[in-house]
C-alpha cells in the first residue's frame, strides 16, 4: 500500500534516478546554503540599534565581512543550485515562451546584482539572504511538482486517469502563464514608480513582486492533484467505476481549489509587496507557503477512508454456511 502522494508504482530509470540526485544535491546545498547566509545577515538587521559610534564601527567592519561572507556562499548557490532555471530561460528564448524561469531568473539578477555591487564598494543594501532563501523554497517546490509529476506516470495508464490529467495540467498552464504576463508587467510599472517618487524602496519592492510572480503554487497545483488520486488507485485497486468516478470528481474539485486558491493568495499579497509592506525574504517564505498549502490539500484526495471505497460486497463478505 502507497504511504505518500508521491508513492510510485514502478521503479525509476537511470535517467530519472540521476536526475533526482542532482536535484537533491542542488537543493541540499541551496538550504545549506540559504541557513548560513541568514546568520551572515544578522548583523546588518542589527544597524540600527548600535548605540554609540565605537559600536557603530565595530558593527559596520562586521557587516563587510559577513557581507563577503554571504557573497561567496551565494555564488555557487547561482551558478549550481539554479542552473535548471538558466536552462529553462535559453529553452523558453528559443523557443519564444514565457515560462516561470522569465520571472525567476529576474528575480535573482535584480536581487543578486545590485547585492554584488553593494558588496564591492562597501555600503548599500544586500539581498543575499533573499537570494539563497528563494531559490531553495524555489528548488522544494520544484522537487515537489517533478514527484508529482513521476507519480502519475505510468507504463500502464487507466485511460480514465490520463483523461483527467490532461484537461486539468492544461489549465493549470494557462492560468500561471497568464499570472506571469501580468505580475511582470505590474512589477515593472511598480518599480518605475517607486524609482521616480523614492528610488530607495524601487529596488526592493521590485525584487518582493518578482519573486512573488513564481507561479510555483499554480503550476504544482495539478500535477499533486493528481499524484494524491493515482496514489488512492493504487493503494485501492478494487474500487469500482462508480467509486473512481467519485474520486476524479474530488480530483478535479481540490485542482481548481489549489489552483483558485494560489491565484487568490497572491493576488491579496501582492498590493501588500506593491506598497513595500513585503521584504524579498517574506516573499520568498510566502511563495513556499502557498506550495506547501497545495501539497497538504491535495493530500487529502488519498487520506479517504478505505471502508469507503472497498466496495460492499467486499467489505461484508458473506458468513461461512450462508446460502
Amino acid at each position: 500500500m502507497a504511504k505518500s502522494i508521491f508513492a510510485l508504482n514502478r521503479p525509476l530509470s537511470p535517467a530519472e534516478m540521476a536526475d533526482r540526485r542532482r536535484t537533491l544535491v542542488r537543493l541540499g546545498l541551496a538550504w545549506l546554503a540559504m541557513m548560513q547566509v541568514m546568520m551572515f545577515a544578522l548583523p546588518g538587521y542589527l544597524r540600527i540599534e548600535a548605540g554609540p559610534n565605537d559600536s557603530l564601527a565595530v558593527l559596520e567592519w562586521a557587516i563587510f565581512l559577513m557581507n563577503w561572507a554571504s557573497f561567496a556562499l551565494t555564488v555557487p548557490v547561482i551558478l549550481y543550485s539554479a542552473w535548471p532555471v538558466w536552462g529553462g530561460v535559453v529553452r523558453a528564448w528559443t523557443q519564444r515562451r514565457i515560462t516561470m524561469d522569465i520571472p525567476v531568473a529576474i528575480s535573482i539578477i535584480a536581487a543578486f546584482v545590485p547585492s554584488a555591487i553593494s558588496t564591492i564598494l562597501g555600503r548599500g543594501e544586500v539581498y543575499f539572504d533573499s537570494v539563497t532563501m528563494f531559490v531553495a523554497f524555489l528548488l522544494t517546490a520544484r522537487y515537489f511538482e517533478m514527484r508529482a509529476r513521476q507519480s502519475v506516470d505510468q507504463s500502464e495508464p487507466n485511460q480514465a486517469l490520463v483523461a483527467l490529467c490532461d484537461p486539468l495540467i492544461r489549465q493549470s498552464d494557462r492560468v500561471a502563464t497568464l499570472f506571469v504576463l501580468t505580475q511582470l508587467t505590474l512589477a515593472l510599472i511598480v518599480a518605475a514608480f517607486w524609482w521616480a517618487t523614492n528610488p530607495e524602496h524601487a529596488m526592493p519592492v521590485m525584487v518582493s513582486l518578482l519573486v512573488m510572480s513564481c507561479p510555483c503554487a499554480l503550476s504544482l497545483a495539478a500535477p499533486a492533484s493528481l499524484a494524491a488520486t493515482h496514489a488512492t488507485l493504487a493503494a485501492y485497486p478494487q474500487m469500482t467505476a462508480s467509486q473512481q468516478d467519485a474520486l476524479f470528481a474530488r480530483s478535479r474539485r481540490i485542482t481548481r481549489q489549489n489552483l483558485y486558491g494560489s491565484l487568490a493568495w497572491h493576488l491579496l499579497t501582492m498590493p501588500l509587496a506593491a506598497i513595500g509592506l513585503v521584504t524579498p525574504w517574506v516573499a520568498a517564505l510566502a511563495m513556499l507557503m502557498s506550495s506547501t498549502a497545495v501539497v497538504l490539500n491535495a493530500w487529502r484526495l488519498y487520506r479517504i477512508p478505505a471502508p469507503a471505497l472497498v466496495p460492499i460486497a467486499q467489505s461484508h463478505p458473506a458468513q461461512p454456511g450462508a446460502a
